[in-house]
């Protein structure tokens, strides 16, 4: 969805699907990595040397560690990733740097990713660290209890760590966002989306103290810019962004 190359033709395919089902789906995707932008460089100035960055997928352009590497080389970051083509290129694109590697694994094992060796090398967990969760927790079902899963990391994370959430809502979308997610179920994908509303996706932050200005749709999180946000009104609010803080 964001045009680069680095992906899958099934992937591709259904991703055709659900823009014909929801024109400007794109847009929503590249509000979503700008965002991961924003979200990185609002926590390095405040003060983050270290990043987890859960379900980070196939590298793409502006990735964690760019990011945060040019406020300050000296920042670490961890990708994971259960999907072993993506954990595969990611080595590639991380050879030669220090301070960044990724681990394979399932978001849903929080123990296993924050006791595996590439955590333990490179961040401390006795240091406050930002902590992202982009476009992921939507997969977790209710029946999974999303807020325990987040409730292990948030146990996990040092006073002063930082939260990032963005989420697919299905609050004043319509029928194209039914249309589209139908095209996922119809692929039958273990995977399936699970909407939820704006009161749903701040439960996620319990035990966080969300910043200003709060959770809202991901183009209306601190825009710097015109790239920041889609001309498509709908696609800012199609998924929800915030970062929280833990005291």
């Amino acid at each position: 969805m964001l045009g680069g190359g680095h992906n899958f033709a099934v992937d591709r395919a259904v991703g055709e699907q659900i823009e014909r089902a929801m024109p400007g789906l794109r847009d929503a995707a590249r509000v979503n990595r700008a965002f991961l932008g924003r979200a990185v460089r609002f926590m390095a100035d405040h003060g983050i040397r270290q990043f987890l960055d859960i379900g980070s997928g196939i590298p793409t352009v502006a990735n964690v560690h760019e990011v945060a590497q040019a406020r300050d080389p000296e920042c670490r970051v961890v990708y994971v990733d259960r999907d072993p083509v993506a954990v595969a290129h990611s080595e590639l694109m991380l050879a030669g740097n220090d301070h960044a590697a990724v681990v394979q694994a399932d978001m849903r094992d929080p123990e296993k990713i924050l006791e595996s060796p590439q955590v333990r090398g490179l961040l401390d967990l006795d240091e406050p660290l930002g902590l992202l969760m982009l476009l992921m927790l939507h997969w977790i079902p209710d029946e999974s209890d999303p807020l325990d899963l987040v409730g292990r990391y948030r146990a996990a994370l040092a006073p002063g760590s930082f939260l990032a959430i963005t989420h697919v809502t299905g609050d004043n979308q319509g029928e194209n966002l039914d249309e589209a997610t139908d095209v996922i179920k119809q692929s039958k994908s273990p995977d399936q989306v699970t909407l939820r509303t704006h009161a749903q996706v701040s439960a996620l932050f319990a035990g966080f103290e969300i910043v200003e200005p709060g959770l809202v749709g991901c183009g209306e999180w601190r825009p710097s810019g015109p790239a920041d946000i889609s001309d498509a009104t709908a696609m800012n609010m199609l998924v929800y962004a915030g970062i929280g803080r833990k005291s």
